[in-house]
Formats: structure tokens, sequence, C-alpha cells
């Protein structure tokens, strides 16, 4: 009798633990159930963003001289590798993990501890917790690759790795996190950028103008003609950068509905508006377009448009685009002028271009296009512009200032620029010992 009476009451009391247990798991398990299609999206959008670097190595390879290709072409390619392993181990953690007073995410998550296949409510509720985290990963690859672009030719390979490495961490991983991590202060203070004209372009942008003001110009710069050696590589490149940027911008809506659709037609329309505004521009200046110059018009529009593709419609991307082939091909002219060297334009493309960008979201954004974002200036909000504007300054001054530090501590220590005899006969020998080239 005592037996029976003793199961009765540890069945009464599971079943009052457990049924209590269940009913808010399944009141709360339908907002957040996987959707098949957004996965699929999120999943292609992932891959297409990895193959921005490929290309971004094929767009900088091409634009060096034939001696230094391979040394360019894998500033880019080890990069897919080294920021990979670092976002795994810790990265993702830093930029997207619980909250530590606005400035970073704690390791939580580290070695993508509780980083699982049910969905992550506050970042993307209809895909699972991991994929958003491969799809940030790919955005955290290409963004120190573009840096390698301002010191191509002169960096050592194993300078370049230490400082890849370091500067995603205490550079891209807390902007990240101020931007788009949960309780990021400048998320908490209404900054929109939508797919990283400051997290990305800003950081690496104006990273790329410290290094090439504190590495110092190529041998022989503006004394001898240092042409791209080969041009339809570059095409090629900035076709695979076009291409994967429908991932960069369109999946950042990390849906596969209305806001991605839109984010597809507005980086389009920049693009190609931007494109045929620097070859315009670059006709009456120099008498003559080029397919160099409609290649990175493309390019500046594409980078320009990245923080206000989810936030404006299709007419105001046909005006930022303008803005970009004008603004971007004015920056690039003036490296001349300053006599800096910044080799494959970093700065004159994506530190201007994000900074633009972000600035005009301020200026052409509207809830009608996306509710979760912000008006702007056009539409009767004058505060978000002078918030879009604070924060790509202030980003901008971040990632230039401890980018100079940096850059400091590991010259001092590895060094970091090769001996002039290895600058001479380039960094694919001296650096890597093999040729690009055999003939």
């Amino acid at each position: 009798m005592r037996s029976r009476f003793a199961f009765l009451m540890v069945f009464v009391i599971a079943s009052s633990l457990l049924v209590p247990a269940l009913a808010p798991a399944a009141e709360t398990a339908a907002p957040h159930k996987i959707d098949s299609g957004d996965t699929a999206w999120i999943l292609v959008s992932a891959a297409l963003v990895m193959l921005m670097t490929p290309g971004l190595a094929m767009f900088y390879g091409g634009m060096v001289r034939r001696k230094n290709v391979l040394g360019t072409i894998m500033h880019s390619f080890i990069a897919i590798a080294l920021v990979s392993v670092q976002w795994i181990l810790f990265g993702y953690s830093l930029a997207f993990g619980p909250d530590v007073r606005g400035w970073i995410g704690s390791l939580d998550w580290a070695g993508l501890a509780g980083v699982g296949l049910t969905p992550n409510a506050d970042y993307a509720p209809t895909v699972p917790h991991m994929a958003f985290m491969a799809y940030q990963m790919m955005f955290a690859v290409i963004t120190p690759a573009l840096i390698s672009g301002a010191f191509a030719e002169r960096m050592k390979f194993s300078a370049y790795l230490v400082f890849a490495f370091i500067w995603t961490t205490v550079v891209y991983d807390p902007v990240c996190h101020w931007v788009w991590g949960m309780g990021g202060w400048l998320r908490n203070l209404g900054a929109l950028d939508f797919a990283g004209g400051i997290v990305v372009h800003a950081t690496s942008g104006f990273s790329a103008l410290a290094a090439a003001l504190y590495i110092g110009n190529r041998k022989n710069f503006l004394r001898e003609s240092m042409p791209p050696h080969d041009l339809p590589l570059t095409v090629l490149g900035a076709g695979l950068l076009w291409f994967g940027w429908f991932g960069f911008n369109a999946g950042s809506a990390l849906s596969s509905g209305e806001l991605a659709t839109m984010a597809f037609v507005t980086t389009h329309t920049a693009a190609v508006s931007a494109t045929l505004t620097w070859v315009a521009v670059e006709w009456v200046h120099r008498g003559k377009p080029t397919m160099f110059g409609a290649a990175t018009g493309a390019i500046a529009g594409l980078a320009t448009i990245t923080p206000a593709a989810g936030f404006v419609g299709p007419m105001s991307a046909l005006f930022i685009g303008m803005a970009a082939g004008v603004l971007c091909y004015t920056a690039l002219n003036a490296k001349t002028k300053f006599r800096y060297d910044d080799s494959l334009d970093a700065f004159g493309v994506h530190g201007v271009g994000g900074t633009i960008g972000t600035i005009m979201a301020g200026l052409f954004a509207t809830v009608a296009v996306n509710p979760a974002g912000a008006n702007g200036l056009f539409f009767g909000n004058a505060k978000q512009l002078a918030v879009q504007a604070g924060a790509v300054l202030l980003v901008a001054a971040y990632s230039f200032i401890v980018s100079l530090v940096l850059f400091k501590i590991i010259d001092a220590t590895l060094g970091l620029r090769v001996s002039n005899d290895d600058e001479t006969e380039g960094l694919d020998i001296s650096q890597h010992g093999e040729a690009g080239y055999t003939h």
C-alpha cells in the first residue's frame, strides 16, 4: 500500500512540474520555428559572401605588378582560414555573444558553445543559430583582406598574419558588437548599418589609410609607372565581388522575403549608377573611359550602398550610386596630390564609400521600406543623420588609431616592411618562393 502511495505521490509531483514546464515551451516554440526557405537563403548567402574573398583576391591580384600577384592573392586567401578559426574559437562570441556593458560580447559562446541548430531569437528567429554564425563569419573574413590593398607589394607576410588576427579581435569584433550585437551601444543609439558600411567598410577603409601612411610608399612611387599587370583578372574579380554582394546585402535581411528583394534591387541599382557615373566623370577628366575605371566604379557603388541597402528605395539607391561615382573617384585621385600610396585604393573605395553610404542612410532611410529601421532627414527625422554621421566618424577614428598602434607594435617586434632587395625582387619569390607566371 505504501509503495503504491509513494508511486502515486511521485507521479503527481512529476506531473505538476512537467506540465508547467511544457506549456510555455509550446507557446514560445512557434515564433522561433525554423523556416526552410529562410535557412536556404542564409546558407546560399553565406556561400556568396565567402566567394567574395577569392573575388577580392583576383580583383587586387590583377592590379599589382606581376612579381607580386601571388603575394597579393595570398593576403585574401589566407584570411579565409585565419579569420574563420579566430571566429570559431572566440571571435563570434566577442561580436555577438551576451553583452558586456554595450562594448563587447562575453566569451560564453567561445568554441561555439551554445551555438546550436535551434534559432536565436535575438538575431535570426527563423534560421539555425549556427547558420547565422556561419553567415557572419564570412563578413569577418573579408574585412581584414580589404585592408591589404593599402600595403600591397611591400609588407611582410608574417607581419600581415599577426596584424590580421589581432586586428580582427580588437577592431572588427568590438565594432561589430557595438553596431549589430544585442546591447551594443551604437545599436542602442539607433545607428543604421544594414550590411556593413560601418562594420566592414569604415573599419577596413580607415585602417587601410593608417597602413598606407605608416608603412610608407612603394619604392619609386610617382616616379615610375606601376600599372595593373592583368586587367582581365581584375575585371573577373570585380564580377565575382558584384555577384557575391547580393548575398552580402540581400542576405542581411536574414529572410527570403520582401526586404531581401528590396536590398537586392537597391544593391544592383547603386552599382550600375556608380559605374556609369564613374565612367562619365573619368571620360570628362581624362579624355577616355577605362575598363579599370568601370570596374572600380562598380565596387565603389556596392560599398556605398551597403549600409543603406535595406533602408532605402531604388531611386534613393540610384542617387547614392551617383554620389559614390563622383566622390570615390575624387578620393582616388587625391592620393597623388597628397602623395600617399594606398596601392589598390582600399581607403578611397571602402573608407570613403562606407562613410558616404552610412551618412546617406541618415538622409534617405524610410520605415516604408523597413519598419525595423528609421526615417532619415528627408523623411522628417533630422536626428538620424546626426546619429549616422557620429557613429561612422567615431568608428573611423577608432579603427585608424588602433591600427596605427598595432602597426607600431608589430614594426618594433617583427618588422612590417620587406627589405629593399625583397621589394625589388617581388613578394612572390621573396616571401613565398614561387612565381605566378613561368614565362
